[in-house]
């Protein structure tokens, strides 16, 4: 196993096609701006680096970058990688992670826009995420205590589990299909639109006009706060703890509440059939 330390690359594809090596205390960065540091490469251990230039990780396989960090200047960082592992890692780089299959994230720490675009098989571990459109098109995403901010988040993804996080998120799991979130809280306006088979378990949500024209959207001992024009044109199964502010014309299913500020039952383009039940009265007529 080759042993790389104490280095500093600025040129371009400094390491390319390296395998079977240990990459230590190195800075890829310098005057040449060179890119590509170690595209198309398999079996590296990068750890404790600094990377400064574009697109040092494409076309890598078995790779594992360890307590680095990767600069604003490091953009589109890891594309078209298959058994990544990254963890306790700065990403600051915009579309840090896009068509990769098979990544691991533990406790990183990213702001990056178009982050995770159409990869497969993603397992994220704690950490903090910022941007806008993560996750967009992937699948097989399983995330468990994330601390997630950012709008556009999981639009069209697919086969997803994500447990114990926080999101603080608009227009969240637009398209998304075979959802399931348990033990989260969401803040974000508009989630969940046209959504195919999400599933939310004891999960607080807040915001305005969740869960429009979903199909099999089911929320179970669920916590809705200052949510109103929820479920319209939906096909909904609900069980939630407390009032909602207000339902609008959902499609069809049932809907169990506390209470219900408001129902609003009027002004549909659609046949409505939703059961709507309040566990207790109203405190506003309806």
């Amino acid at each position: 196993m080759k042993r790389i330390r104490n280095k500093t690359f600025g040129e371009e594809r400094a390491l390319y096609n390296t395998g079977d090596a240990v990459i230590e205390h190195c800075r890829v960065e310098g005057p040449e701006d060179g890119e590509s540091f170690l595209k198309e490469s398999g079996d590296v251990l990068v750890k404790d680096c600094y990377l400064d230039l574009r697109y040092p990780f494409w076309h890598c396989e078995r790779l594992t970058v360890e307590e680095c960090e990767m600069s604003a200047n490091c953009r589109a960082a890891l594309w078209y990688g298959r058994d990544i592992h990254i963890l306790r890692s700065k990403l600051y780089g915009i579309k840090a992670l896009r068509e990769c299959e098979d990544v691991r994230l533990e406790e990183i720490e990213a702001d990056s826009d178009e982050f995770g675009w159409r990869c497969g098989k993603i397992d994220v571990k704690g950490g903090k995420i910022a941007s806008e459109y993560a996750f967009f098109e992937s699948k097989g995403i399983r995330a468990e205590g994330l601390e997630f901010s950012g709008k556009y988040s999981f639009q069209y993804t697919k086969d997803v589990l994500v447990r114990n996080a926080r999101l603080r998120t608009k227009d969240a799991f637009w398209h998304a299909e075979n959802v399931t979130l348990e033990n989260c809280v969401l803040d974000g306006e508009y989630i969940g639109w046209y959504s195919d088979g999400l599933t939310l378990i004891h999960c607080r949500i807040a915001g305005t006009q969740p869960f429009c024209y979903c199909k099999r959207l089911r929320l179970v001992d669920c916590v809705m706060e200052q949510c109103d024009l929820a479920f319209e044109y939906s096909d909904v199964e609900a069980d939630i703890a407390g009032e909602v502010l207000s339902v609008k014309n959902p499609l069809s299913g049932r809907i169990v509440a506390d209470a219900f500020g408001k129902v609003i039952l009027e002004g549909s383009k659609y046949e409505c059939n939703a059961e709507i039940v309040a566990r207790r009265a109203p405190r506003k007529t309806f």
